[in-house]
Order: C-alpha cells, then sequence, then structure tokens
C-alpha cells in the first residue's frame, strides 16, 4: 500500500492537526517506510510461536511490608495553611 498527500492530509484532519505543506513530503515518506516495515514483518514466519503480552517473563517485585513511623497529627496540620476542627481547611468548590 502506498500512501500519498492526500491520504496524509486526510490522516491529519482525522487526527485534528495542521501538516504544513513544506512537511507534507517528509510525512509521506515517513507513513511509507512504516508501512513497508509492517510488510516485511508479515512475512515473518510465527508458526508455531504462541501469542503473548510481554516478551519477557513477568514476575512481580514485591518487598517486605514493614511498618514505618509516619507523622503525627500535629505534625501534618503544622504548615497548612488553614486549620478547622483538627483538619486542613480547604476552600469551597462546590457553591
Amino acid at each position: 500500500m502506498k500512501v500519498t498527500e492526500n491520504d496524509v492530509k486526510y490522516i491529519a484532519a482525522l487526527s485534528r492537526l495542521v501538516v504544513p505543506e513544506s512537511e507534507m513530503s517528509m510525512f509521506t515518506q515517513q507513513f511509507n517506510q512504516i508501512l513497508n516495515y509492517a510488510d516485511i514483518l508479515e512475512k515473518v514466519d510465527t508458526e508455531g510461536i504462541e501469542p503473548t503480552a510481554s516478551v519477557l517473563p513477568l514476575f512481580n517485585v514485591l518487598r517486605e511490608d514493614v511498618p514505618q513511623p509516619g507523622v503525627t497529627h500535629e505534625e501534618a496540620l503544622q504548615n497548612a495553611p488553614a486549620v478547622h476542627n483538627g483538619g486542613f481547611r480547604v476552600p469551597r468548590v462546590i457553591e
């Protein structure tokens, strides 16, 4: 499949992008290079290869769940711009 400048203009319009005329030939060439590479990949023999979402083995990296000391209630409110009833006072968002 060969991409033309009209195809690039159409794709740009669908994507709501403005492609300057000075760059139109470059984008056309790049689209064609991508499609040529896809054609090469189509020719690769994949018979007997199971589909997979990842080429690397999947595993979880977990660490020991060790409790750590946190901040006290007073320390948490220490730098608050405004405090109300022992909590952070924030501006009203719903009128």
